[in-house]
């Protein structure tokens, strides 16, 4: 089942040359991108003479939807935690990393540990899940999942949330929070480039999942079905439903 809130960011464009629509997260460069991706839309139900038109800009609608998402699915699945759901939020509010707000005035007055140490430690994730009113590492909030959102992937992306993610693994005082990316991206072959690795990103979640899967299936090249064979049985690849039921467990 794809995530609640697919079809309010999928949906239909008109491509810089030519006046066949495509989908709105494909590559319409890439053949296979666009096929891939017609055939998830038409599995959702989006029709191409719709006159309902997808959002211009649907990154920060992807991070507003999946923000609102947990905030109304999780407290429902386990109320006993308290909840605290924020974008861009800087990681130095949370238990984990709350020591750096000390680095980070050390090294704003100091011209030399700029220099030397920059400033990237200062991460804020797209989406963060927080716990209060836990009695663990202090009084700050602990840091549950820090959540990339991409519409889309690309090489310059993958490097972005790698950074990110090791950012966080290496400064952590305490237990890691599940770093993973939500993405709509149609290519297995770029999902693999992010679901791929040693362990940066936990997990891979997409929004429409079981379309994606049917589309790979009926119009995948074979380099198409490698890739989504190799993240779904490693487990690196999950739809976005499991990311609700993941939280709210572990």
């Amino acid at each position: 089942m794809a995530a609640p809130f697919a079809t309010q960011l999928l949906g239909w464009r008109k491509p810089r040359s030519g006046d066949r629509s495509v989908p709105n997260c494909a590559d319409s460069d890439s053949a296979q991108s666009v096929a891939l991706a017609e055939r998830m839309l038409e599995a959702l139900g989006i029709e191409r003479d719709s006159d309902a038109r997808p959002p211009s800009d649907p990154g920060p609608l992807m991070e507003r939807l999946v923000r609102d998402d947990l905030a109304s699915a999780l407290p429902s699945l386990d109320s006993r935690r308290h909840w605290q759901f924020e974008r861009g939020g800087l990681i130095t509010k949370f238990a984990q990393y709350a020591h750096l707000r000390r680095v980070d005035e050390l090294v704003r007055a100091n011209a030399e540990l700029r220099i030397t140490i920059g400033l990237d430690y200062l991460i804020k994730p797209d989406v963060t899940v927080g716990i209060v009113d836990l009695d663990i590492l202090g009084s700050d909030p602990f840091l549950h999942a820090a959540i990339s959102c991409k519409w889309t992937i690309r090489s310059d992306r993958v490097q972005n949330i790698r950074h990110e993610c090791n950012q966080m693994v290496r400064h952590r005082r305490g237990r890691q929070p599940h770093l993973v990316t939500v993405t709509a991206e149609p290519l297995p072959s770029r999902l693999a480039s992010i679901a791929r690795g040693t362990g940066e990103v936990d997990a891979v979640y997409h929004i429409a999942f079981e379309e994606l899967n049917a589309a790979v299936g009926a119009v995948g090249n074979a380099e198409q079905h490698l890739a989504w064979e190799e993240c779904v049985g490693q487990r690196r690849l999950l739809p976005y439903a499991d990311l609700v039921k993941t939280l709210a467990r572990w």
